[in-house]
């Protein structure tokens, strides 16, 4: 990790830069990559799946005998583990379920909201290597919830060809069968637009590598919805005199060690705790079986001495971190002078795999400094609101006039017209 002390304001901006993939022209890859399932469609999916994952999958979809075939696979205590997440993560998430009032705006004038589910969803769960069980945990629940009547899931397939036990275990647990094996930006591309195996949806969700990514923002441009450009992961710590080294190296270790273009970042007032932390680094690196992945990413990583608190809050806000975690003596203080930021963890023992796992809050979250303008995953993610409104003849007349006079300032004959036809007829009654 590169230890940066007491940097100019000025250099800021160039600290929060995340780290890229070089000498690759991501935008065209993804792009072709988009062409050529929207044309060649199955084809492709299995073309680009033998380029990227070195696998040729047989049938796309993920049987039912394969299915009930991994609930025998995952150990009970697993098992009750992943129960325990789930009832947590129904009970924060069913709470943003509520019905709005209907509002009486003026005198006759009734308006209203309503939840409507998206019809068709589609969830991406990163694989391979690390198949992402809790994030299915994450997605699949709110939009159980909402009651989506199509959920379709996107898994990259280890090695093997198959897909984990513990994707499908937790698919069928939630109540999902349509779980394709097939990963990367064709995954993207292939819900977006369909193919004849894996069915088009309205909205894409689900965290990935910057392929993932890039497809995201692509596919948004044909109007397909998604979450968030959910990147990368990363974390920000602020840490002060009174904070553990010891934790929070394991907390900059946990995001880490998804992937070497991950971030992990600690900004501190304190510089006896610059070296303090990245020693506990360096030792406990050395203990995670994914040790080259982590290194990898804390070659993008830093440790930044700040003059101040509030320059480390100043710093976070700029950087909108994924996650951040505050182990500072007054951790409310920091917290209610945060602006953008994914997800807050506070406090020595609000270690961010909670959120990732099971604490109930959601761990899809924006990365890449769009903490300043997306909010996580949430029910709400999953719903449309649809606004209705009811006028009687009373609340036309308190109403109409106004309308008539806004109408006519705008040099919209017809729009005022629709309210003077009524209120003549009213008059005539």
């Amino acid at each position: 990790m590169e230890k940066i002390l007491l940097p100019v304001r000025e250099n800021w901006q160039e600290l929060c830069r995340r780290p890229e993939i070089p000498g690759i022209d991501l935008e065209n890859v993804v792009r072709d990559i988009i062409n050529n399932i929207k044309s060649e469609s199955d084809k492709a999916v299995y073309f680009y799946s033998g380029k990227f994952d070195g696998i040729l999958p047989g049938k796309l979809k993920a049987t039912s005998e394969e299915i009930l075939d991994s609930i025998e696979q995952i150990p009970q205590s697993l098992k009750n583990a992943i129960n325990v997440a789930k009832k947590n993560i129904e009970s924060f998430h069913s709470a943003q379920l509520h019905t709005e009032p209907v509002i009486e705006t003026i005198e006759g004038v009734r308006c209203w909201r309503k939840n409507v589910p998206i019809e068709k969803v589609g969830l991406y769960i990163p694989g391979g290597s690390a198949p992402l069980f809790s994030t299915l945990l994450m997605l699949g629940i709110p939009a159980k919830l909402a009651g989506c009547n199509e959920i379709v899931v996107c898994t990259p397939p280890g090695k093997n060809g198959k897909i984990s036990p513990l994707i499908l275990y937790t698919a069928q647990l939630i109540g999902i069968s349509e779980i394709f094996k097939v990963g990367g930006a064709q995954a993207i591309a292939a819900m977006a637009y369909g193919t004849e195996s894996i069915p088009k949806v309205y909205k894409i969700f689900g965290p990935g590598n910057q392929y993932v990514t890039k497809a995201k923002k692509l596919i948004q441009q044909d109007g397909i919805a998604i979450d968030m450009p959910a990147g990368p992961s990363e974390v920000l710590v602020i840490a002060d005199n009174k904070a553990n080294p010891e934790f929070i190296a394991a907390d900059l270790l946990s995001q880490a060690e998804h992937g070497p273009d991950s971030q992990v970042i600690m900004l501190t007032d304190n510089p006896n705790l610059i070296d303090k932390v990245k020693s506990e680094v360096d030792k406990q690196v050395e203990q995670l079986p994914r040790k080259d992945i982590a290194l990898k990413a804390l070659e993008n990583s830093k440790l930044i001495l700040l003059a101040t608190l509030n320059d480390c809050i100043d710093f976070s806000n700029m950087y909108a971190p994924e996650h951040l975690i505050i182990n500072t003596a007054d951790a409310n203080y920091v917290a209610g002078n945060i602006k953008n930021a994914g997800s807050v963890f506070l406090g020595n023992f609000s270690c961010e795999s909670a959120g990732d796992y099971a604490s109930g809050t959601n761990h899809t979250l924006p990365t890449n400094g769009f903490a300043k303008n997306y909010s996580g995953v949430s029910t709400d993610s999953f719903l449309k609101k649809i606004t209705f409104q009811e006028i009687n003849a009373e609340g036309l007349k308190n109403l109409g006039p106004t309308i008539e006079l806004m109408a006519e300032a705008e040099s919209l004959s017809g729009h005022k017209n629709a309210v003077s036809i009524r209120l003549k007829s009213l008059q005539n009654d």
